[in-house]
């Protein structure tokens, strides 16, 4: 196709050329750049890949990049993610989901080696870690249930091991011989080119239901040919792909299992059934290692569990497989995020290995730091699934709410700072999540940084939002910062509110203004455009979620809680006052409650605990009007109105900025950036972004 808008500079020609050239998995897709240059998707790896800066090779003159040179430019960022990783890594790496067949993409997240067109990139990054760390990527052929469609101009070839059963709104037809065969093979060549590529073994994914798992599962395999029926015949098709990758890719070639525990649902393999299939490849030697993960798209909400689940999740699975096995080793995974989760689980021999990994995206040098005894210095992860799991429907790279640098390591040099030759005083008004990143980074980087604090305690209203029902790992996050502020000879001074000129006085080079923001007293709805304020507000009783949170609001029995967010911040309080025995109405004008959360696989557990609770939900709704007995609401359905009887309304609405010490230096001469919320009233992930961001400019 030609990519009218990209340039190719003349001076990189020939190393292109000769760079593609050593390579025989060449792609005949050729891009035609606007000055005339045909370049195949290697010779475009090949540029990326060889350069300080791809930008400086390939220009995008407006718009976004076509999918296949998106995943090009992206190259760089997977080499620096794993290069970063691999710096703490104890044992091995596992390098992400790798398609086998390019007939059949599941998301374009996946390299796809299936025709050798990724070589290059496969190769940069099994070569960019360090010496002594396996690197193993997945196999996957799909994932389970999960088709997105629009991906893949074959994605009908997406073949399954049955009819169709169950997969959405999609159907598959029962695979014949020929497509078996070319699955098989499609796993066993994705396998040989990972070896030529660098990397040390395979993990062949059967886990979530997805193709291996089928063959394996008797309520999803049907046939009643070679592949279905015994157990014998619902394992050869693992048991091929397995046997032939390790005669083609020699002893030394680690091959690991992904398998994955669904208790829940009578449909999937139960923990004695994968026992028995597990054993069935360990008997002869086919297996290196076996990982146990939780969920799949039965149940897809436990694949990477939230808070609201429990920590060590995988170790079940893992003690009943490990009692089974005589050669291969026990990985256990999932919500396993912490090296004293790691301990329990290694040090009661439920399994072998650990596998921890969101914990190291939100630390990256998590085993290094708890190896070396600083245990309290690991960053912690919040399970929270908003910038890691949650970006995966935006393709984009994913990140971390309180590791910002995760993903842009080729960006930011990884989640280490480069001391400033020009150290100065530095002033962060604020100690929320914005103030605190700012002020932890101006220290590493060398800067003398005096924070201010309003209150007695660092936070804001983060600190409000982890005293949410099982949201205490927010405030582990803001102890974290105390401790690494104390470290670095922050000078922390509470209760200390201060305006524009006390901030002009302290004399700062720099000032950092990162004062929050407040809720409106109005009762304005986005939802209601035309109506500034609530009528009936001036009754009262009528309070914010942080009034709640703060518990400076005085509620009676019955609440109604409008929730316009369709986040945590009213839906975690709502969980809040029903566990505190309030009768709670949640009106929303979303269709569903928890709405936002749906990204983060959040939004339904969160439903099932506030309907058990006794929550009553109203739907796609708004208030219109307040009083002492109640509120009355809209359907924007039917445009009826109801009356709910209640004595106390809170809301969780959007907040505004306090910026009035910004306001305040603004043309006085003082050097200053407003952050935060009092830039504009934004979620964690963004304002703790934007503190790093800050900081590292000056």
């Amino acid at each position: 196709p030609a990519l009218s808008g990209y340039s190719v500079s003349g001076e990189y020609r020939a190393r292109v050329t000769a760079l593609s050239a050593e390579w025989e998995d060449t792609v005949s897709a050729v891009y035609a750049t606007s000055d005339g240059v045909q370049l195949n998707q290697n010779q475009v790896i090949g540029l990326v890949n060889t350069l300080s800066d791809p930008r400086d090779v390939v220009v995008c003159a407006a718009g976004s990049m076509p999918g296949d040179l998106h995943k090009l430019w992206r190259t760089r960022d997977r080499k620096g993610y794993h290069v970063e990783y691999g710096f703490s890594c104890m044992g091995y790496e596992i390098a992400g989901g790798i398609g086998v067949r390019m007939g059949a993409p599941d998301r374009d997240v996946f390299i796809m080696v299936g025709d050798g067109s990724y070589l290059m990139m496969a190769t940069e990054i099994a070569t960019a870690v360090q010496e002594g760390v396996k690197v193993i990527p997945v196999l996957v052929q799909n994932h389970g249930f999960a088709s997105i469609g629009g991906l893949s101009e074959s994605l009908g070839s997406q073949r399954f091991g049955t009819d169709y059963r169950y997969r959405g709104s999609d159907g598959s037809h029962a695979m014949t011989e020929a497509e078996i065969e070319e699955t098989i093979d499609g796993f066993v060549q994705a396998a040989r080119r990972c070896r030529e590529s660098g990397f040390d073994g395979v993990e062949v994914w059967a886990a979530y239901h997805g193709i291996v798992d089928q063959f394996w599962t008797p309520w999803s395999n049907r046939r009643d040919d070679r592949w279905g029926g015994s157990l014998e015949n619902r394992l050869r098709f693992s048991r091929e792909i397995i046997t032939r990758i390790r005669k083609l890719c020699g002893e030394d070639f680690i091959i690991g299992l992904s398998v994955s525990d669904e208790p829940d649902v009578s449909a999937a393999l139960q923990r004695e059934s994968l026992a028995e299939i597990v054993v069935h490849h360990d008997k002869d030697q086919l297996l290196d290692y076996v990982t146990c993960g939780t969920g799949s798209y039965f149940d897809f909400y436990k694949l990477i569990p939230t808070f609201l689940y429990p920590e060590n999740m995988g170790s079940a699975l893992a003690v009943t497989l490990k009692s089974a096995v005589s050669h291969a080793l026990v990985t256990a995974e999932s919500h396993i995020r912490t090296p004293e989760n790691a301990q329990t689980v290694l040090s009661t021999g439920q399994a072998d290995l650990v596998s921890i990994v969101r914990g190291q995206i939100a630390d990256p040098h998590l085993a290094n730091k708890a190896k070396s005894g600083r245990a309290e210095d690991i960053r912690p992860c919040l399970s929270c699934n908003q910038m890691c799991w949650g970006r995966r429907s935006r393709d984009y790279w994913i990140s971390c709410v309180v590791n910002p640098s995760a993903g842009r390591e080729f960006e930011w040099g990884g989640d280490r700072f480069t001391k400033t030759d020009a150290p100065k005083k530095v002033l962060v008004v604020g100690g929320g999540p914005a103030g605190l990143e700012a002020a932890r980074v101006a220290a590493e980087r060398g800067h003398r940084v005096t924070l201010f604090e309003a209150s007695d305690r660092l936070g804001g209203q983060f600190r409000l939002a982890g005293m949410q029902p099982r949201r205490g790992q927010i405030l582990d996050l803001i102890d974290w910062y105390g401790r690494q502020l104390q470290q670095l000879g922050v000078e922390v001074r509470f209760n200390t509110f201060v305006d524009g000129a006390d901030t002009r006085e302290f004399g700062a080079d720099f000032v950092i203004v990162a004062t929050g923001s407040l809720p409106r007293e109005t009762g304005f709805q986005k939802a209601l455009p035309h109506v500034e304020t609530l009528p009936g507000i001036e009754t009262g009783h009528v309070w914010a979620v942080e009034d709640v949170m703060q518990r400076n609001a005085r509620l009676g029995k019955r609440v109604v809680l409008l929730d316009e967010g369709g986040n945590m911040r009213g839906c975690g309080t709502a969980w809040k006052l029903a566990e505190d025995g309030h009768e709670v109405t949640l009106v929303t004008p979303d269709p569903l409650v928890g709405k936002e959360l749906q990204r983060t696989s959040a939004d339904y557990p969160l439903r099932q605990r506030l309907a058990q609770l006794g929550v009553r939900f109203v739907l796609e709704s708004a208030i219109t009007h307040w009083s002492k007995e109640g509120a009355t609401v809209l359907s924007f359905l039917d445009g009826s109105e109801q009356q709910i009887p209640a004595d106390s309304l809170v809301l969780a609405t959007t907040n505004m900025a306090e910026d009035t010490v910004a306001r305040e230096l603004e043309g006085t001469g003082v050097a200053f950036r407003n952050i935060g919320d009092s830039a504009a009233p934004r979620q964690a992930p963004f304002v703790i972004s934007e503190g790093r961001k800050v900081a590292m400019e000056l």
